[in-house]
């Protein structure tokens, strides 16, 4: 259970922007048989994985995410198919296309983000820095907002 006070929570949500998010690229392994990627906890990634999901069968025309988070960070990898994230820091949005299994998008806590245009079987990975906490979620536009210290009123 976390215990991070209001002005803490907002202070986390005031320091993180979109620059803070970025593609990382792993070592593919090519062989005759087949590509290997791996990921190993503190070297690829600046945190040590805590939870892996994954997200898969989505209809189309849905969204998945609309939050952000205090503390975890993720790790957002189309492991097969593409999708599209969207991380947004309540003044600037940006939009990754996620299609390649070796490459994935950091999102650090603090930033909001919204995963749409699901291709036909795609598969999305996500690792995360800590286990899974409904307190370290803000799931509220406007109260997103509100700790970014930009009012509560959506765009």
């Amino acid at each position: 259970m976390l215990t991070t006070n209001f002005s803490n929570k907002q202070e986390i949500h005031r320091q993180t922007c979109i620059g803070d998010c970025c593609i990382i690229t792993l070592d593919k392994h090519h062989h005759a048989n087949g590509n290997l990627t791996a990921v190993n906890n503190g070297v690829e990634l600046p945190f040590d994985i805590q939870r892996t999901f994954y997200i898969y069968d989505v209809p189309g025309g849905a969204e998945r995410g609309g939050h952000s988070h205090y503390t975890c960070h993720e790790f957002i990898i189309a492991i097969s198919g593409s999708f599209d994230v969207t991380v947004d820091d309540g003044k600037e949005k940006h939009t990754y296309t996620l299609n390649r299994p070796f490459q994935g998008l950091l999102v650090v806590p603090g930033i909001w983000r919204t995963l749409q245009n699901f291709s036909s079987g795609s598969v999305c990975l996500a690792l995360a820095s800590h286990h899974f906490d409904e307190e370290d979620y803000v799931r509220d536009y406007n109260e997103f907002l509100k700790l970014k210290g930009h009012g509560t009123d959506a765009p």
